[in-house]
């Protein structure tokens, strides 16, 4: 039987607000020699982007990076702006649950990230932001998701036992971090996921 719940831990990406880098890159071939599916193909999580995440890598040192890797002929404004095109609107779904809970469980966010774009939800999020006891960046902390070390700092902060932190995180392998970690966790495909789990331990008013 699960423990008690004593605080409520959300990613952020596609759980509170909709990312899709797909629109990122849409708004960079403007300004590159490559195809959209060329783009595509170049563009993941690598190790700049992880490095960038954690704040190890600089901003101007990252753009750089994305220039070579992307061929994009732009200044340092057209590359945040596609930066920034990455999102889209809140969840509103999941939004409504948290409004449902917050006044009886603390909720908590966290999210691999990087300063520009918290700044872009500080900016246009704001609303989203403020339902959160605290919002925790990667690289704020020097740990991205699924590392136990973000976890753990996390769990330190929040001031509770990971056991009685429930978890929700849209790509499994933060998932399955954080279930290693202790929490009890799940993989977020739709509001509704957060809606069962929530019923489930009745955390819900009926």
């Amino acid at each position: 039987m699960a423990a008690p719940v004593a605080a409520l831990l959300f990613d952020i990406g596609n759980v509170v607000i909709d990312v899709d880098f797909a629109r990122t890159l849409t708004a960079w071939q403007k300004s590159s020699a490559l195809s959209l599916a060329e783009l595509k193909a170049r563009f993941g999580m690598d190790e700049p982007y992880r490095q960038h995440e954690v704040g190890v890598l600089a901003t101007p040192q990252y753009f750089a990076h994305l220039r070579g890797q992307l061929r994009l002929d732009c200044d340092d404004a057209t590359v945040l702006a596609g930066w920034n095109a990455t999102f889209g609107a809140p969840v509103a779904g999941t939004l409504a649950l948290i409004d449902q809970v917050r006044e009886r469980v603390p909720c908590f966010a966290f999210s691999n990230t990087n300063k520009l774009h918290m700044d872009e939800m500080q900016k246009n999020f704001a609303d989203v932001l403020q339902r959160f006891e605290h919002v925790f960046a990667s690289h704020e902390i020097g740990h991205r998701k699924p590392q136990a070390a973000a976890f753990r700092y996390v769990l330190e902060k929040i001031g509770r036992p990971a056991e009685q932190v429930l978890f929700f995180d849209d790509l499994a392998e933060n998932v399955e971090g954080a279930a290693a970690c202790g929490l009890q966790a799940v993989l977020f495909r739709e509001p509704e996921d957060v809606r069962r789990e929530l019923a489930a331990r009745g955390l819900l008013a009926p």
